[in-house]
């Protein structure tokens, strides 16, 4: 009764009604964005009623387990995400001309989402590991900087160019966060604006310099490469104020949206329901990473306070990336929306993520 009681008590409300309140809406937005299309497609909302229940079923298995356990083992969950990696290029299949998935009989695991999990617990576990509270020089960096490198190498060789940032941006949000100096971190922003174009010659892939020529110039390709962006804006300026209501999107019902389900559902909630909700959405998800670092500031150690600092920068830069390529201000590099783009491997990984929030909240009150 006391252990109920306690669960009840500590339980972290707000958390979970924001969660919910993105996944429902999600779903809803998926059955009009699939309604129009073939039959393949038409039962992808159910499918993503699975994934969210599976997700769950995650979700309360990692809030159950005491957070420190998974410090204890962040090495082996680093190693293991790092060897699926590797096993991509040996069992994975090519989509669209990229390697990312490894076919587990009707469901394909795609081993990038999980290791945004497995990365964050092991950088929190060399940074819990690392008594410092001092400003951070380039010298701390070496061995964060080598624990990103490893699956970074290897999710650019897929080539994954979008995971590949989004990692890097969750690294840079933590060090920040995590007293980096600030002259630290304008030496690597300089390092990274002089290796652009080592970059750009011999990591990046013709489709990849394709879509960031494409939206560096709108209109050169618009029928090719810039038409994904191009639907994308023309479906959102469309929705106007209120929207045209739901299933009555013409961008979405009349199939010139591409990829409506998986990276481009922003549009068709956009169009249907207009600005107002799109800002409705966008404040969801501003309050649960707003959330997500309140329950960072609440923790009662370092590692707590890294996960927490993590999930929420996923979180947010996985909805920046997001919404920045459909509305046209970022290059189009195949980021799906949190809980609202449809896709196993992301749902879990998310669902996994708010776990590792609850966790970390709720145990506040037990050290």
């Amino acid at each position: 009764m006391a252990l109920r009681r306690g669960f009840q008590e500590n339980f972290d409300w707000p958390l979970f009604v924001t969660t919910v309140a993105i996944a429902v809406v999600g779903v809803v937005n998926l059955y009009s964005a699939t309604s129009a299309a073939g039959a393949s497609l038409r039962d992808v909302y159910i499918q993503q009623i699975y994934w969210l229940t599976f997700g769950a079923g995650a979700a309360v298995l990692v809030a159950a387990i005491d957070y420190r356990h998974f410090e204890r083992f962040g090495w082996v969950a680093y190693g293991i995400g790092v060897v699926l990696l590797a096993l991509v290029f040996l069992l994975g299949r090519e989509i669209r001309g990229s390697q990312r998935w490894i076919p587990l009989g009707s469901f394909s695991l795609q081993p990038s989402e999980l290791m945004k999990l497995f990365f964050i617990i092991a950088l929190g576990k060399h940074l819990h590991n690392d008594p410092r509270t001092e400003g951070r020089t380039l010298k701390d960096l070496i061995i964060p900087g080598m624990i990103l490198a490893g699956p970074l190498v290897l999710i650019l060789a897929q080539p994954d160019l979008g995971t590949a940032l989004l990692l890097v941006f969750v690294f840079a949000t933590v060090m920040f966060l995590t007293h980096l100096k600030l002259r630290s971190l304008v030496t690597l922003v300089v390092s990274l604006v002089v290796s652009a174009p080592l970059t750009w010659r011999y990591l990046l892939k013709d489709y990849q310099r394709n879509r960031l020529t494409s939206f560096l110039d709108p209109d050169k390709d618009i029928l090719d490469t810039g038409w994904h962006a191009h639907q994308a804006k023309v479906a959102i300026g469309s929705g106007g104020f209120t929207g045209k209501g739901f299933l009555q999107g013409t961008q979405n019902q009349h199939k010139f949206l591409p990829d409506q389900h998986t990276d481009f559902p922003f549009p068709v909630w956009a169009e249907e329901q207009g600005f107002v909700g799109s800002v409705i959405l966008i404040l969801l998800y501003l309050v649960l990473v707003l959330w997500g670092l309140k329950i960072a500031s609440e923790a009662k150690d370092r590692f707590g306070a890294v996960v927490a600092v993590g999930v929420s920068a996923l979180i947010f830069w996985q909805t920046v990336i997001n919404l920045g390529m459909v509305c046209g201000l970022l290059p189009v590099v195949g980021i799906t929306l949190p809980l609202f783009s449809y896709g196993g491997s992301s749902v879990l990984t998310i669902m996994t993520g708010i776990g590792l929030l609850m966790n970390v909240s709720m145990r506040r009150f037990h050290f």
